[in-house]
């Protein structure tokens, strides 16, 4: 595969991807907006999310662990697919 082939099927995968655009922050922002920290350490149980939780401290636990991640990453697209309905 030539390299032009490969950024065309990079934009691709970009298209179908729902969180194409959308950095970490804002979506840990958007759940802790619905749920407040209380809620969302009930809805993920995450150590970051109810001691002393903060948006910087999440972030960096986060960013470093890729199973927290992604349950962030499915509760905020259940949450947009929800609202979109």
């Amino acid at each position: 595969m030539n390299k032009e082939n490969i950024e065309k099927e990079k934009t691709v995968i970009q298209k179908n991807n729902p969180l194409h655009g959308v950095t970490l922050k804002t979506i840990l922002e958007t759940l802790v907006e619905k749920f407040g920290w209380e809620g969302l350490s009930e809805e993920i149980r995450i150590n970051c999310f109810y001691e002393n939780p903060s948006i910087n401290s999440s972030l960096k636990f986060l960013r470093k662990t890729e199973w927290a991640r992604k349950k962030v990453e499915k509760l905020y697209l259940r949450i947009m697919n929800e609202s979109h309905k």
